[in-house]
């Protein structure tokens, strides 16, 4: 290149040459900010570099190389095709202006894309629409709630409370209270479902909503879901159900058909997105006939002299929930999941994750407590309320034990209704083998109890870092590197 074109920076100092222009265009800089000497930046090869995050990568711990029995939030396999389609360049780099303005004609495809996409979430929950701006489970449940809330007013009603059984999920009650509702918790009966009599007996007609998880996080079925759905109709309250644990049941039944008036999916978990590293996620919220005026700004029309269009936005919409169209290519991916199974790969998926986890819960109920011995759905819960009492073994130190043969642990302490609970979802995903080797490790880690409960205190032994303590974590958070 001719050096008549280029020339060093006019500080002196190396680095880029930049073009004559560039330099006088540019504003003059205070002294001060200019730099003295050269910055010392590595200089390493390419080699190096890639090697360096080869390395790192194989330090992650992923659905791709481990087992993820993370009960109550569902880690499967993520099928590559869905990462293909995602990175196809029409879709992956397509700017999010070019889907939220004016010029729908030049993203038909992507517009195509989410009405079908609505339609297939319409059919498998039984809801009348669905808005897909939402970000994440929680995001969809703060704007299904703030709907129940519009509709409310809207009637002129005076609600006050929102009830939630004591085996929600946590940002039940959290969603309820930053809407500004009064929480009712109802506990659970003895065979892990919300107490019918004691939930007749919270009812009244101050209730704005009824929020359920199911099946529940006990992994349990409610067999009284349709009365508690019409009894709190004839209060003129409405079914929310959170559809993080849609796993078990997608095409099996709908929500909407039982009575639920609005619901929140987790595409992000039950159609098979990337989980991992807190996001991306998408949180779509369907509603039925009553809550269908107050959906969300930016929703997808057809007709076949327009296309695909923005629809327009009620006047009694609760107006824009989130910038752009949310996580587009979270939405993608589960559309491409969906179209791969069809309606039968779904139903088996559901009877799949079913299967797996009862088989788990037959393998492991002799050997830890279980404090609901009936059926499970997608996950099951067990107890080491036993082993900590005889051996002084708590659910926390099982899940040390399993961190040593690469396996991910289950959530434990969580549902708080079960002492020392430990929760297990295999999903559909992990083979036979797989859950064999987790239940014979679970076993293992009864057995090392009952003989030996002093090698606990300094498990895991094969990881880079020493046992951690939880408690000075939380309160003396150190997150500076340390080798």
């Amino acid at each position: 290149m001719s050096s008549t074109l280029f020339e060093k920076s006019h500080s002196g100092r190396r680095g880029i040459n930049i073009p004559k222009q560039v330099v006088a265009d540019a504003p003059s800089l205070d002294g001060s900010l200019l730099r003295s000497a050269k910055a010392e930046l590595p200089e390493l090869s390419e080699f190096d570099v890639v090697r360096h995050f080869t390395r790192l990568s194989n330090k992650n711990f992923s659905i791709d190389s481990n087992f993820y029995p993370l009960g109550s939030c569902t880690m499967k396999y993520n099928p590559k095709v869905q990462e293909r389609v995602g990175g196809l360049d029409g879709l992956a780099n397509l700017h999010p202006h070019h889907i939220t303005n004016n010029k729908t004609s030049l993203v038909q495809g992507a517009l195509k894309s989410l009405k079908v996409l609505e339609n297939y979430l319409t059919e498998i929950t039984g809801m009348k629409a669905f808005t897909l701006t939402p970000q994440a489970g929680a995001h969809g449940e703060m704007t299904g709630v703030m709907m129940i809330g519009a509709y409310h007013k809207k009637k002129g009603n005076n609600k006050r409370y929102v009830i939630v059984p004591d085996s929600s999920h946590g940002t039940n009650p959290a969603t309820a209270a930053m809407v500004d509702y009064d929480v009712i918790t109802v506990k659970s009966n003895k065979d892990g479902s919300m107490d019918l009599e004691s939930f007749k007996e919270a009812m009244n007609d101050e209730v704005a909503a009824v929020m359920m998880t199911v099946p529940n996080t006990l992994g349990l079925f409610n067999p009284a879901i349709k009365e508690i759905c019409d009894i709190a109709h004839s209060y003129d309250a409405l079914m929310y159900y959170d559809g993080a644990n849609m796993n078990a049941i997608m095409g099996v039944i709908r929500p909407g058909d039982i009575g639920f008036d609005v619901i929140h999916l987790n595409l992000h978990k039950t159609f098979a997105t990337p989980h991992g590293g807190g996001g991306p996620g998408a949180g779509p919220v369907g509603v039925g006939e009553r809550l269908m005026e107050f959906l969300p700004d930016l929703t997808v029309d057809f007709t076949e002299e327009k296309g695909y269009f923005f629809g327009e936005v009620s006047k009694n919409s609760i107006g824009k929930i989130s910038p752009f169209f949310g996580n587009y290519l979270v939405l993608v991916r589960a559309l491409v999941y969906m179209q791969t199974l069809g309606r039968e790969g779904m139903i088996n998926a559901s009877r799949k994750a079913v299967l797996n986890a009862n088989y788990i819960l037959s393998k492991l109920k002799d050997h830890f407590d279980a404090p609901f011995k009936n059926y499970c759905m997608h996950e099951c819960v067990l107890s080491a309320e036993s082993l900590t009492k005889e051996h002084g073994v708590r659910a926390m130190d099982i899940a040390k034990y399993l961190l040593d043969f690469g396996l991910h642990a289950p959530t434990v302490y969580f549902p708080l209704i079960v002492k020392e609970s430990i929760m297990i979802e295999p999903t559909e995903t992990e083979n036979i083998d797989t859950i064999d080797f987790f239940c014979q490790k679970m076993i293992d880690a009864v057995e090392l109890a009952k003989s030996n409960s002093e090698a606990f205190k300094n498990l895991p032994l094969t990881l880079p870092i020493s046992r951690p303590d939880e408690t000075k974590a939380a309160r003396s958070l150190n997150i500076r590197w340390q080798a």
